[in-house]
Parts: C-alpha cells; sequence; structure tokens
C-alpha cells in the first residue's frame, strides 16, 4: 500500500464517521488536511476498541494492540498492508507529532475499559484531557506553532469539544451504562443515576446541563486565544471547528438541554453558512 492510498483511506474514514471533524478541516492545505484525517482515523480505531459488544478481555486486548500500533508508528515498522498505521506513521515523522499526547490518547481509551462513572469534575477533566486535550496538541503539531502557550489553548479547545459531546450523546452514554458527568454536581443539582439511565429531562437535570454549557463556554473562551497563534489557513479551520461546536452547544440550549428529543446534528446548509463566517473572522484576527 502506498502512502497515497493509505491517507486516502484515512480521508474516506474521516468523511464517513466525523462529518463535522471533516468539514472543519477542509480549508488546509493537502498535506496538512491528510495529516489530521490519520490522527481521527487512528483516533477513531481507540474508540472502537472499547466501545463495541465485545467483553472485558477482548476490549483490553484491542487497547494493548493500539499500545503496539503506537509504539510501531513511532518506530517506523507499521504493517505495509495497514493504511491508518501507514499514514499515521507518515504524518508522525512529517508533522514531528510527539509521543506523549499520542500515549495519553490510548490511556484516556482505556479508562473505559473499567470507568462508567466520574465522581467529581478533575476526574472527569482527566479523561476529557486524553482522549480530546491530547487530540487538540497532536493537531496543533500538525498546524504548526511557534508560541509554546498555544499547547494550553489546544488542549482547552479538545476539552472544550468534549463537554459538547459529553452533554449531546447522554442518551447514548446511558445506553452502554456510562455517565460522563460529576457525580457530586449530579448530587448538587438533585439529579440521580436513575434519572439519567431511565431518560428522564426533569428540571434538575435541566439546571445541571445549563452547569455544564457554562463550562464548556469557559474552555472555549481559553481554545479561542489560540487562533491568533495560528497561520491563516490552520485558523480558519480552528475558527470553524469552534464554530460547529459552538452551534451544536447553542442548539442544546434552544432545547432546553433536552437530549431524550434526538441527537443535535447540524444541516448541510448551516455547515456551510459557519465556513463562510469563520473565514471571514479568521481572516481579520491578527497572528501573533
Amino acid at each position: 500500500m502506498t502512502v497515497d492510498e493509505a491517507y486516502e483511506r484515512c480521508t474516506q474514514i474521516t468523511r464517513a464517521e466525523a462529518r463535522n471533524f471533516y468539514f472543519g478541516f477542509i480549508l488546509l492545505p493537502r498535506e496538512r488536511r491528510r495529516g489530521i484525517h490519520a490522527l481521527y482515523a487512528f483516533s477513531r480505531l481507540c474508540d472502537d476498541s472499547v466501545d463495541g459488544a465485545e467483553g472485558r478481555d477482548e476490549k483490553a486486548a484491542a487497547v494493548a494492540a493500539r499500545r503496539r500500533d503506537v509504539e510501531a508508528a513511532y518506530a517506523g515498522s507499521v504493517p505495509h498492508d495497514d493504511p491508518v498505521l501507514v499514514a499515521l506513521a507518515d504524518a508522525i515523522r512529517r508533522f514531528g507529532i510527539p509521543r506523549a499526547p499520542m500515549d495519553a490518547l490510548v490511556d484516556g481509551v482505556e479508562m473505559d475499559l473499567d470507568t462508567n462513572r466520574y465522581a467529581d469534575w478533575p476526574a472527569l477533566k482527566l479523561y476529557c484531557d486524553r482522549v480530546a486535550g491530547a487530540v487538540g496538541v497532536l493537531s496543533l503539531h500538525v498546524f504548526g506553532f511557534r508560541d509554546p502557550a498555544a499547547v494550553r489553548h489546544a488542549e482547552d479547545l479538545g476539552v472544550a469539544m468534549q463537554v459538547v459531546n459529553i452533554m449531546r450523546d447522554v442518551q447514548e452514554d446511558a445506553l452502554r451504562d456510562r455517565i460522563y458527568l460529576p457525580a457530586d454536581e449530579m448530587a448538587a443539582h438533585g439529579v440521580t443515576d436513575a434519572d439519567i439511565l431511565a431518560d428522564r429531562m426533569t428540571p434538575a437535570m435541566r439546571s445541571l446541563m445549563e452547569a455544564q454549557a457554562r463550562r464548556a463556554d469557559d474552555y472555549f473562551a481559553s481554545g479561542r486565544m489560540l487562533l491568533p497563534m495560528l497561520d491563516l489557513r490552520a485558523r480558519m479551520c480552528v475558527q470553524m471547528l469552534a464554530a460547529l461546536y459552538g452551534d451544536i452547544l447553542a442548539r442544546l440550549g434552544a432545547r432546553g438541554y433536552d437530549y431524550t428529543r434526538g441527537r443535535v446534528s447540524l444541516p448541510g446548509s448551516r455547515k456551510a453558512s459557519l465556513m463562510a463566517g469563520s473565514i471571514g473572522r479568521a481572516i481579520v484576527t491578527r497572528r501573533r
């Protein structure tokens, strides 16, 4: 398999599995866009390792395989017929992607093997840092940056998007007996596990979700500070991705955070509108 063929497969995976993510980076130059697609395809492979119907032992074996994949990708010894790993290894070499956030991503996925409740925000934040903040840092190296402060803002943008995902997917996660909401905050708002597992949208649950929305807004505010640290093409893409997730959050709020009404998604016309606005805002943002 050639490197070009491997990247094309990663692009197909991204387009099919993560339309928002795919559209968010469509304006990147080809090489960097392909690097992002390789990162997404591998992160999807990690997610699939723990999200299926297999038993715990099989899932643990899949996570262990992902660790071996990371080792092989950084050693340059990936199987030549595995498109995701061929593309990932090339992206690692091409963009100087560091190992630590890649290991953190696998660590985060591994948490799903045995953890389906989180006591408080610090515990959940660790999970978000690993499965989303780390992806933000990996992506940052594909974009290119000079200011070391960019790393924290990329992490925070990833966390913001993960909080939105958590809010949007409460119903879906509950079907897997997973609750990604801090237990102490649930208790403070009068929300129980039984409420969530029974798919009951109550005033208490709405109040809890409003608190999560405020948290997402805070992390988005930090994440947007990344924008002037990027070149124009990367800035346009990150601006668009933040706008997409910000719009999902706004639509959740408009329906009173009622996740029982189905998963919030954005129509193509809205994505096109957000893309146009993001390009304009990115152009007027001065790079530092």
